[in-house]
């Protein structure tokens, strides 16, 4: 599919964010998605005057995980069809042409099994390996350096919990315990020796029922988690924030709880929410934007962050089949 004109309702949103960034005009800001059924993914560009959405076919049929190296113009996913990191090359241009597909450059070699999110760090990619048969029911966290021609595997670690969503902020690796409520901390995640490793602390997030997305923005210290609820549901998924999260991970002990007083959350009725897989956030505009999977056969919704716990709508949505990850990209 080529490029799609946004909704005006989208549009407004996407305007509104680009006018409250000074000299946005002069920058990027990209959302990337991919999915898990379409062998698309999709970028738009929320920096034109006019925001477009871009639609490439990509050499994986079922993706989770992305990233976008802006000085080198690459995007990185996770493809869970040909189990590697898939580099590809020129998103400006394919964008700028009008491009039906984006060009695979190198993989990773095969070394993982049912992939399910990617966290990136200067050259350093890390990837969450999700249990299933076809993987001896082995949960992993592999590392990766990225070079001009490929991807090295510096090294493989054990996990004991079921992962899903990861995120780095600098030397410290956030992830989801899948199944629970729990979020989990490794300090110093870079200078563990391969084989099992243990978190430098665990907590349950109160009211959550089962983790999957999160996100953490240092500047205003936001932590976003997705909660997906019952897996067959299209209807009981959210979205917790939890301001100033330094201070509430510190003032929670190992393996404590974070309770909802220190939460805002987006559940209910309204929300479109059901299976929210990966989310991404806006500090600057204080956008939410979620990768809902299964309402509606697939959606990206965005949201006001609340400053209540509330059951809003969607200030945005769009259908996109799959969806099962998203990535904003910010100069």
């Amino acid at each position: 599919m080529r490029k799609t004109l946004l909704t005006a309702s989208l549009l407004s949103v996407f305007l509104f964010s680009c006018s409250n960034d000074d000299n946005t005009s002069n920058k990027q800001l990209k959302l990337f998605t991919t999915s898990n059924t379409s062998g698309k993914v999709s970028v738009t560009d929320l920096a034109m005057a006019t925001p477009m959405t871009y639609s490439f076919t990509v050499a994986s049929t079922d993706a989770d995980g992305a990233y976008y190296f802006s000085d080198s113009d690459e995007f990185i996913l996770a493809s869970r069809s040909n189990n590697k990191i898939e580099l590809y090359d020129g998103v400006t241009s394919a964008m700028m042409n009008n491009a039906t597909s984006l060009p695979l450059t190198f993989t990773s070699t095969s070394d993982f099994n049912n992939a399910r999110e990617i966290a990136v760090y200067g050259d350093k990619v890390v990837v969450t390996q999700d249990q299933n048969a076809a993987n001896s029911n082995t949960n992993k966290l592999l590392v990766y350096q990225k070079t001009n021609s490929g991807f090295m595997l510096l090294n493989t670690f054990t996990v004991d919990f079921k992962v899903w969503g990861i995120h780095l902020d600098g030397n410290t690796l956030y992830a989801v315990a899948d199944l629970t409520s729990d979020v989990v901390v490794f300090n110093n995640f870079f200078a563990n020796a391969n084989g099992t490793i243990m978190p430098t602390k665990r907590v349950s997030i109160e009211g959550l029922v089962r983790t999957h997305g999160i996100t953490y923005a240092k500047k205003t210290d936001t932590m976003v988690l997705t909660d997906v609820g019952s897996a067959t549901s299209d209807s009981d998924g959210g979205v917790i924030v939890i301001k100033n999260f330094s201070s509430v991970l510190a003032n929670t002990s190992n393996m404590g709880t974070i309770a909802t007083a220190n939460q805002l959350r987006i559940y209910g009725s309204a929300t479109m929410l059901g299976n929210p897989l990966d989310v991404a956030y806006d500090g600057s505009t204080k956008k939410i934007y979620v990768a809902e999977r299964l309402f509606g056969g697939g959606k990206v919704l965005t949201f006001d962050l609340p400053t209540a716990s509330v059951n809003a709508a969607p200030v945005a949505s769009r259908d996109e089949a799959g969806v099962s990850s998203v990535f904003l990209f910010r100069e």
